[in-house]
């Protein structure tokens, strides 16, 4: 089993492994394109997007700078918008249904670590690595998520979520509901 296999398998794997480390400076190349661009040159993001992400609906908008991991772990549905400074961490499949508003600073983690460092620290020779495993996030269609919010590892929000600004997600989230908070707390139904 390869690295990228454990990492998308929800297993322990080394993130400096080659074809890993490959795949990182390849979406580094193409966000370095992609945020540098004038915002007129919408077939040339278009065609930056399509390249980074595994797939990308019509109508997607994301504003620069926008960044992530390896990208091609990322899917986008149409009609979903991205503001500026986000930050998905896609060592699993991020997974964002079609129009999501997704605020500034928004920041989506999969990847994960033992609390104890005495666990998370791999020392082979001169060499040091960190323990790391990696969940899916899964976002459905029509949601909203507030600024500077951060969804956890292996979380799924539902069809119609509206989240408040600064939450914490940590939990699943079902359809049709307002949550906010930190940690996030269901508040109402929409």
């Amino acid at each position: 089993m390869t690295e990228k296999q454990k990492m998308l398998g929800g297993e322990s794997y080394d993130s400096r492994d080659p074809e890993l480390i490959e795949m990182y400076h390849n979406a580094r190349n193409l966000l370095k394109k992609y945020n540098s661009l004038e915002s007129r040159l919408l077939e040339e993001r278009e065609r930056i997007l399509t390249k980074l992400f595994h797939y990308k609906g019509a109508g997607v908008w994301i504003e620069a700078p926008f960044y992530c991991d390896y990208g091609e772990n990322i899917s986008i549905d149409e009609n979903t918008f991205i503001n500026t400074n986000c930050m998905f961490l896609d060592n699993n499949k991020i997974v964002v249904g079609k129009n999501g508003l997704i605020a500034p600073y928004v920041q989506i983690y999969t990847a994960s670590h033992p609390l104890k460092g005495s666990e998370r620290i791999i020392k082979s020779g001169n060499r040091v690595r960190y323990l790391t495993s990696a969940q899916p996030v899964i976002i459905g269609d029509n949601v909203w998520i507030g600024g500077n919010s951060v969804i956890f590892p292996g979380v799924t929000i539902g069809n119609n979520v509206t989240i408040g600004a600064g939450s914490v997600v940590t939990k699943n989230l079902p359809d049709n509901v307002l949550a906010y908070g930190n940690p996030c707390q269901i508040k109402g139904e929409l």
